[in-house]
């Protein structure tokens, strides 16, 4: 990757956004300008065409996660807000006093803190399910922990600290068996691994558009079109309706039911191109390629002197390490001068950083864009935080 002033910039933190394809920047330039206009509302030209668009990207997104419908694509800001609106609406519709609800050890806060709002509202309780030895989803103590008062199973697909990748079809037949739904946090699996939500057999799925090549500010709620149709409202507004008196309202159909408001209008179409582009390269290849390098990466690692490696061998193109009596954050300041990004702390997962007994970690993520000249750079750097920290 290069910079404007064509100096070398090695860009190793796509686990938090991805760079966009220039594809992706024209789609939005296209929408901004030239094609803009409001969508579901007016009954000119424009609007009618962009509306078009608009449920075109709905059907893209439902199309490449195989969904049956594109009625069970709700677009949201983000992965996050995915999750409180599963959250705030299926939550506290099903979840009630002494019921529970379980995490692991891995999950990012936004699937956390969702959680603990419900519990706390509810009287429900969160169990955690622990990690193995080499950090991925301890499947096995997973099934000691369900209940038939487990109501609701949340996991990470893929840990965006560790890089390790759930066995997702066993978690969704573990959870089932008891009656409990499982909600899939998809942030680092949709960008880098082909999705299939009748393999998968989950009932809910979130992503964040901006990982995946597109925008900020819109992701992805899919959801079994039954459990959408009995999950009430989230949001009041405009679009949500059917019809309104002060006497009472009634609501729309999903996915409108949970789109309240003005939509994400051009992040849904340049979210359609990211998909494409994506999907053009295959999200099989773009996983290979991502965990080539971080076996590649792991491997150089280990050469050096005081490094400590977290995770699985096999990761999903991420890894997280730390050296002894250097922080993460000064390393990330020293790599910076390197023109070398990675990510640098707890990475919104400090019950990891406990479980691993460290405050923070470095992190190096790759994407469809890195190559080994990053891994050189990143090696450089290291050595020179090594001797700058004696």
């Amino acid at each position: 990757m290069v910079t404007g002033d064509a100096q070398p910039w090695h860009y190793l933190d796509t686990a938090a956004t991805a760079q966009k394809p220039q594809a992706v920047i024209d789609a939005m330039a296209r929408a901004l300008g030239a094609d803009y206009a409001t969508v579901h509302r007016g009954v000119y030209g424009r609007s009618a065409q962009m509306t078009l668009g608009y449920e075109a990207a709905r059907r893209r997104v439902a199309a490449y996660m195989g969904a049956a419908s594109e009625h069970e694509v709700v677009f949201v800001r983000g992965a996050t807000e995915a999750i409180n609106l599963v959250a705030a609406s299926w939550g506290m519709t099903h979840i009630g006093e002494g019921d529970r609800i379980v995490l692991s050890t891995l999950e990012h806060h936004s699937n956390i803190v969702p959680w603990q709002m419900v519990a706390e509202r509810t009287g429900a309780q969160i169990d955690v399910c622990p990690l193995t030895g080499d950090g991925r989803i301890d499947l096995g103590a997973l099934e000691a922990l369900l209940t038939p008062r487990t109501k609701l199973v949340a996991l990470a697909h893929v840990s965006n600290v560790l890089g390790s990748v759930l066995d997702a079809r066993a978690a969704a037949d573990l959870a089932h068996s008891v009656g409990a739904k499982l909600l899939l946090d998809g942030c680092q699996a949709a960008p880098r691994m082909a999705l299939d939500m009748a393999a998968l057999d989950c009932d809910f799925y979130a992503f964040s558009g901006h990982k995946l090549y597109g925008p900020t500010g819109i992701g992805v709620l899919w959801a079994r079109q039954d459990i959408l149709d009995a999950m009430p409202p989230w949001q009041g507004g405009g679009a949500m309706i059917d019809r309104v008196t002060f006497d009472k309202t009634t609501y729309a159909p999903p996915p409108q039911r949970f789109e309240a408001g003005t939509p994400m209008i051009t992040e849904a179409i340049a979210l359609h191109a990211a998909i494409d582009y994506v999907a053009a390269l295959g999200p099989d290849r773009l996983f290979t390629h991502e965990a080539a390098l971080a076996r590649q990466l792991r491997d150089a690692l280990r050469t050096l002197n005081s490094v400590t490696l977290f995770g699985p061998e096999e990761s999903a193109g991420i890894v997280s390490f730390a050296i002894e009596g250097v922080h993460p954050h000064d390393l990330g300041t020293i790599l910076d001068e390197e023109n070398v990004a990675i990510r640098a702390g707890h990475h919104c997962a400090q019950p990891l950083m406990d479980h691993l007994g460290v405050p923070a970690t470095a992190r190096a993520s790759f994407g469809l864009y890195s190559d080994e000249s990053d891994i050189a750079a990143l090696m450089r750097g290291i050595e020179r935080t090594q001797r700058i920290f004696g």
